[in-house]
């Protein structure tokens, strides 16, 4: 992982996907997801670009609607569904459009898509629209798996040397378990707020407590 923030969805996804072409039948999908333990897999184009991924959900479908006797009403009111039913291509299984996240996606950026559409992982593309990975709410986590000792580093290099170049010396940086306290006495007070702002946007920081002061 780099050592510097902002991380971007670049820093923490995982680059290994299972994925499958829009002719992949039922069972090829059902075999993939059962073999690599997934709950979803993307679809990809001749280009391999993302076109829409194909869920459990999707899948469970068939059997939901199995024994069921369609009525006119039902048809109408689930006439996706009852289509998805049907289905045997990973064409006509798959959910689109399709959520991505882009390679220089700031990891905030990626929890917002995911809260706001209500899903645990996103396939990963790059300008083009090309498949380079997956990120997951697990990976979103990692940036708070970095040392007390990096942060600390980074506080140092991106905020005190950044707000107050010429008094390093004179300000003590102390990360415990991801909480940064940042004390001393500083030339310019109304650096401060901006010092604590810059802490807390640290990748993997928890908290800030902010001790500064003015001669």
């Amino acid at each position: 992982m780099n050592r510097r923030s902002p991380h971007t969805v670049a820093d923490v996804m995982t680059s290994t996907v299972v994925a499958v072409t829009l002719s992949a039948d039922f069972k090829e999908i059902t075999h993939a997801m059962r073999q690599w333990r997934v709950s979803a897999v993307p679809v990809l184009d001749g280009g391999g670009r993302v076109v829409g991924v194909v869920s459990e959900a999707d899948l469970l479908l068939k059997e939901e609607l199995r024994a069921k006797e369609p009525t006119l009403t039902g048809q109408r009111d689930r006439l996706a569904d009852y289509a998805k039913a049907g289905a045997t291509t990973a064409h006509d299984l798959m959910s689109t459009p399709v959520v991505t996240a882009h390679t220089d996606d700031t990891l905030p950026r990626a929890a917002r898509l995911m809260a706001e559409n209500h899903v645990k992982r996103l396939p990963v593309v790059d300008a083009h629209g090309v498949l380079k990975g997956i990120v997951s709410r697990s990976d979103l986590l990692k940036v708070f798996l970095r040392t007390d000792e990096e942060l600390a580093a980074e506080v140092r290099q991106e905020v005190i040397d950044r707000c107050f170049p010429g008094a390093r010396r004179d300000i003590r940086v102390q990360v415990d378990e991801g909480r940064v306290t940042i004390a001393g006495v500083v030339p310019d007070g109304a650096l401060i707020p901006m010092a604590r702002h810059l802490a807390r946007s640290v990748e993997g920081v928890v908290d800030v407590r902010c001790e500064l002061a003015v001669p």
